[in-house]
């Protein structure tokens, strides 16, 4: 079995916004280790603050205290292009005006390597076209990307995100405007990249009955807390069950997947 490698590690990291200059806590306490060839899903309610976290994890926003490493170096300590080199990230933000193609928005991953003029290698091409065929947007490439549908458009940034070849990948909420079977296959894809890439995979989403089957680990964000564990363990222990006890649904350990009481 291949040893665990811990790329981000948290200690007592307390995450939130500030609110007239006075500090706002999301979640605190929080101890959290990802590891090279791990498939995380981060679940919870809406507005729970999952954005919160992946964005703090990410050097986008700060902090209100604790500590975060990447490799065993302060987060702090990298710059922008170095961070870039390490961590890949699918966020929710629309894009800008513009005129750029699905294929130019894929080729932006490949940024943080290319010279000043932004000419590409062999080799970032060789990147570009490897992230094209995983996600399989070849019939898109030439559209603009306001013509691209939402889902078009998330396959596109996922692209973007690969073409980065980054050891670690932080993706919030990526089904978001996919159909079930679109859904399965970047399910699919995620689990390859770590699996067989050796990535280091964070995902939010609601699909938690999908993320339960097929992540290896889970981060369960309630309460102003994060507990993280295999699926299994937080299914057996009641975690994943407590999520939405107040709205009156629960998680089937036998069906695998979240009932409601009345049914």
């Amino acid at each position: 079995m291949m040893e665990q490698q811990s790329l981000i590690v948290t200690e007592d990291l307390c995450i939130g916004y500030t609110n007239k200059k006075q500090p706002v806590a999301i979640a605190s306490a929080v101890n959290i280790t990802l590891n090279k060839g791990t498939l995380t899903a981060l679940v919870g309610a809406n507005g729970i603050g999952k954005s919160t976290l992946l964005r703090t994890l990410t050097g986008i926003q700060q902090p209100l205290s604790g500590n975060i490493t990447l490799s065993g170096r302060p987060l702090t300590q990298f710059e922008p292009l170095a961070l870039a080199k390490q961590i890949s990230v699918v966020l929710t933000e629309k894009l800008p005006p513009g005129n750029l193609t699905i294929y130019e928005i894929i080729a932006l991953g490949r940024q943080p390597y290319t010279n000043w003029l932004g000419k590409m290698s062999p080799e970032d091409l060789d990147k570009v076209n490897e992230a094209i065929t995983l996600t399989g947007v070849q019939e898109l490439l030439w559209k603009k990307h306001y013509e691209a549908s939402d889902g078009q458009l998330q396959n596109a940034m996922i692209a973007r995100a690969l073409a980065q070849d980054t050891p670690i990948i932080i993706l919030d909420e990526p089904t978001t405007h996919l159909d079930l079977p679109h859904k399965l296959k970047l399910f699919a894809l995620l689990k390859k990249l770590a699996a067989d890439k050796g990535k280091c995979v964070l995902f939010s989403t609601h699909d938690i009955d999908l993320a339960a089957e097929i992540s290896d680990e889970m981060m369960v964000m309630s309460e102003g807390k994060i507990i993280q564990d295999s699926p299994k363990a937080l299914i057996i222990n009641g975690t994943l069950n407590r999520i939405f006890a107040a709205d009156g649904i629960r998680f089937d350990p036998d069906k695998g997947r979240f009932t409601f009481d009345s049914l």
